[in-house]
């Protein structure tokens, strides 16, 4: 008997190499991000409304103590403005604790080794209960072990930190389990996030983003779609995590059966970098795919055959020997 090596996809009548649309790793860019950015309330864009949101309410409050007679509306007052003077000096704290966090990330190498050695420093500089340390040590978890992050990030007692702060973590343990395809583990956590804490745009957008994702796939799509229609994907503002975004419409689309739209959004997405596209391939095409749980077959189609078409993977030789 003549010996066969041959590949799962290779024809059966194939005697010369062939190709098989079969893609290989990934060279582009990841297929999602993996962290939710936490805002900087001392950025320049920000800096106008803590005064606005804090400082003006304060000054109003004083001018009306003043004008009371008595020191009950002084009290008062006063009181209201050393809780507010405490929270600017704990967002401080935590602002520059992220700070030198991402100083460390950033300046580790993207190596396994280089990975190593940041967790070994973030252990070593920082309390175990740090969420900065926290959120950081997920992000380097999460290039090898998606698993391992989601436990780290489970260490946050989302009933102990600021709500900002929680809402966070549920965001990033939802995109993790979107990962490992656990969509119904995303959409409880998803749930509790209250947007309306976060004014910062790109943060607000990237939990829009998570959350319609969660929602796409564990059926709630029409839900993904009017929370997505909410924002402007095009605006520069947004240039960093239009690729979220688009791919949390492309759920939402799929499953609310708008296959134009659908469509449409792939290309978007294919025009930034083909390589996106194998967000939306599963394991059943390629083992390096993703968890198939929740992704719409039609969409999955479409993303592959438009990868395929574009030329961004290489194809593989098959060879069969008689």
């Amino acid at each position: 008997m003549a010996a066969k090596t041959v590949s799962k996809t290779a024809p059966k009548e194939a005697t010369k190499s062939s190709t098989s649309p079969q893609p290989g790793p990934a060279k582009g860019p990841a297929k999602r991000p993996v962290t939710v950015a936490s805002a900087d309330p001392f950025s320049p864009e920000n800096r106008k409304q803590l005064a606005i949101r804090i400082g003006l309410p304060i000054l109003v409050g004083w001018v009306i103590a003043v004008l009371i007679p008595g020191w009950i509306p002084k009290a008062i007052i006063g009181l209201v403005t050393a809780i507010a003077v405490g929270l600017l000096v704990y967002v401080v704290r935590y602002t520059n604790k992220a700070k030198a966090v991402a100083a460390i990330v950033q300046g580790a190498p993207q190596t396994k080794e280089g990975r190593k050695e940041a967790l070994a420093k973030l252990d070593a500089d920082f309390k175990k209960d740090d969420t900065a340390a926290i959120f950081a040590k997920a992000q380097l978890q999460m290039q090898e072990d998606p698993r391992a992050a989601l436990g780290t990030l489970e260490n946050i007692d989302l009933n102990k930190v600021m709500a900002p702060i929680a809402d966070e973590a549920r965001a990033q343990r939802a995109m993790i389990h979107l990962v490992l395809g656990e969509t119904d583990e995303a959409k409880n956590l998803v749930e509790k996030i209250d947007l309306t804490r976060h004014k910062e745009p790109r943060t607000r957008a990237t939990m829009t983003a998570i959350i319609a994702e969660a929602w796409a796939r564990s059926g709630s799509a029409k839900r993904a779609v009017d929370l997505l229609d909410k924002i402007d994907d095009k605006d520069v503002v947004y240039a960093e995590i239009q690729p979220q975004l688009l791919r949390s419409r492309a759920f939402a689309h799929a499953w609310t059966n708008e296959t134009k739209q659908m469509k449409a959004t792939l290309k978007r997405l294919a025009h930034l970098n083909a390589q996106y596209l194998m967000g939306f391939v599963t394991k059943k095409k390629n083992p390096m795919g993703v968890a198939p749980r929740g992704v719409h077959p039609l969409l999955e189609k479409e993303a592959f055959d438009m990868l395929m078409r574009s030329g961004a993977v290489p194809r593989r030789n098959e060879v069969r020997r008689h």
